[in-house]
């Protein structure tokens, strides 16, 4: 993929992070409104809550999931970051798959049942806990950055250092 020019880079980078952060807000609304649930005795505040997860579940759970995962491979695969080339891009990208996958065939059929059935089991307190662990580790990652770069960007980087100090002997002007 061609490098993404700086301003549309840019402007993907901030709908990536406002995404990203719509989607960790989002599951630590689904596990208030999962604790509340789970914890009450009162059979309104049950539904109320299960409503409430039903229409997160419904409205924003996929849309949002699909947008962090897309935008951040665009993002990865239109800059120098690359999608394998750093440990760190690649840990993200796998964790985003993952918990998009389990958004989307778990946790929303999880919140459906417990909204026709008005009443929630502890998964729904569950999964939302993992998810917001899960997305304050990648945000941390992507703030860190550690780990360094993968046996595929060792290579590359390698290929393209040895290139450069070939040139650089060469004394004709290379491109």
């Amino acid at each position: 993929m061609k490098p993404l020019k700086r301003p549309v880079r840019r402007g993907l980078l901030v709908a990536h992070v406002a995404v990203s952060v719509s989607w960790l807000g989002l599951t630590v609304g689904l596990l208030a409104l999962g604790i509340s649930a789970f914890t009450t005795g009162d059979p309104a505040t049950v539904g109320a809550a299960t409503r409430a997860m039903k229409i997160f579940g419904d409205w924003l759970v996929v849309p949002v999931a699909l947008l962090a995962l897309v935008t951040g491979l665009v993002l990865a695969l239109g800059t120098p970051w690359g999608l394998a080339r750093h440990r760190w891009v690649w840990t993200k990208f796998w964790l985003t798959l993952i918990t998009t996958g389990l958004s989307i065939f778990s946790l929303r059929p999880g919140i459906d049942a417990a909204a026709a059935e008005g009443a929630v089991d502890i998964n729904l307190v569950v999964a939302p806990s993992v998810a917001t662990g899960t997305y304050l580790f990648i945000t941390a990652i992507s703030i860190l950055k550690p780990w360094g770069l993968t046996r595929r960007g060792r290579r590359l980087r390698f290929s393209a250092s040895s290139a450069k100090s070939v040139d650089a002997r060469s004394p004709r002007q290379t491109a």
